[in-house]
């Protein structure tokens, strides 16, 4: 398990935050940084960072003080501050990693703005906050139904209870802006708690319930990725890329962020060639461009009155045939340019027993013939001694003469009588 809070119960089944042991899906495991730092010992007379990092619901870190000087380790689960009351979470990270997170996040480690940490969660806290947690999933289903009844256009995604169940933080998501003071009523008239609603975008929506890409892994927002680049259709084309919506849009329906991963590698591919609207003159006639290989450095030529026909050129071609368009000069054609691309023969195993095929038995066997109905057999008598060549001369069975029985054969002895 990712973490002490996911450990078993007596019969078998997950306690705490009730992530039912996937931890890496549901962000337990989200940015775990590797305390590379943990068996090194400090010099004489530092004292150790007095920050940590600590882990709420679905991958939510902050940073806190450790102003009473506790010893803490990763795992620990601690109470904190919070408005009102305090918050339950588990330290991820302590030493001297968290000033570089601190830097890398924005946060100055010496203002004086950082909440503290109370102390070590006892028995009670861990119980309270356990009970809290067990309400979040029917009371999830219950304020939909309440968003409904207000037909107000916004989609309540998680919730989150405070570790003392002092209050609960609703995150919904909305296209327009929402005016929930009348649903806020009914929250708050419904679950008895101090009700706080925050809007998330639909990518941050995506990043806190997790799930599978299409590409079979773990979504990179929900274990990983922190920050969202905008992401423009401009990507694809570069890429050259199908402009379809279904591939290229994520689970949160905007354009999937990967996109934007290997884009930088095909701008600088792109900085050697020239436009894509260039155009050819020749004495046969303009050309135009009808497609690019990036990586191989190739780009395919059609005439204007012959789009049929493409020709292949190399880039460095396409450039001194440019440089004589520029001095007014025409080429004669582009065949005297392109080059050949010879296509490979497809190789095709054979296995030498003759069992290519991996699904020859699943095949159905062929059903035979039903035979057709044999007719009695006077009727195939009849038919046989009428369709039989008249021949006069061929004795018949009964034309026969009888055959004579055989004689006995008796055998006798000679007896000597005395």
């Amino acid at each position: 398990m990712a973490c002490t809070s996911c450990s078993t119960s007596d019969g078998g089944a997950p306690k705490g935050c009730k992530n039912n042991g996937t931890c890496g899906t549901d962000s337990c495991n989200k940015l775990t940084v590797f305390d590379w730092l943990s068996n090194m010992s400090l010099p004489n007379g530092d004292a150790p960072f007095d920050c940590v990092e600590v882990r709420f619901k679905n991958g939510r870190k902050e940073f806190y003080r450790n102003t009473e000087k506790l010893t803490l380790s990763m795992g620990d689960i601690v109470a904190t501050v919070a408005s009102p009351g305090h918050d339950i979470g588990i330290v991820t990270l302590t030493g001297e990693l968290v000033k570089i997170q601190m830097k890398k996040k924005g946060v100055n480690h010496l203002s004086n703005e950082i909440p503290k940490i109370y102390r070590k969660a006892s028995q009670k806290d861990i119980d309270i906050w356990s009970t809290a947690r067990d309400k979040e999933e029917p009371m999830k289903v219950r304020a939909r139904e309440l968003a409904i009844a207000q037909k107000l256009e916004m989609k309540i995604s998680d919730i989150e209870f405070q570790g003392d169940g002092s209050k609960a933080t609703f995150y919904y998501t909305a296209n327009d802006r929402i005016d929930f003071r009348a649903l806020i009523k009914d929250f708050a008239k419904e679950f008895s708690t101090r009700i706080e609603m925050k809007q998330v975008g639909f990518r941050q929506e995506a990043a806190r319930l997790g799930g599978i890409g299409s590409c079979g892994r773990e979504l990179c927002c929900s274990t990983w990725l922190t920050d969202f680049r905008s992401v423009n259709t401009s990507a694809a084309r570069y890429q050259q890329l199908s402009l379809n919506p279904q591939k290229l849009a994520g689970q949160c329906g905007k354009l999937k962020c990967c996109l934007n991963y290997e884009l930088d590698t095909y701008m600088d591919a792109l900085k050697d060639f020239p436009d894509f609207e260039t155009k050819l003159v020749t004495e046969k006639g303009d050309a135009i461009c009808q497609k690019q290989d990036i990586f191989k450095g190739l780009m395919w030529f059609a005439y204007t009155n012959n789009f049929a026909n493409w020709h292949v050129l190399k880039i460095d071609q396409v450039k001194e045939i440019v440089a004589e368009n520029k001095l007014k000069n025409k080429v004669s054609s582009l065949e005297d340019f392109a080059i050949e691309i010879l296509v490979e023969p497809e190789k095709n195993f054979n296995n030498a027993m003759g069992q290519e095929s991996l699904t020859r038995f699943d095949q159905p066997k062929a059903k035979k013939k039903p035979n057709k109905k044999r007719k009695p057999a006077s009727e195939n008598a009849i038919v046989a001694n009428n369709n039989k060549p008249a021949n006069n001369n061929r004795q018949t069975p009964n034309d026969k003469k009888p055959t004579e029985p055989r004689k006995p054969i008796i055998i006798t002895k000679n007896v000597d009588k005395k």
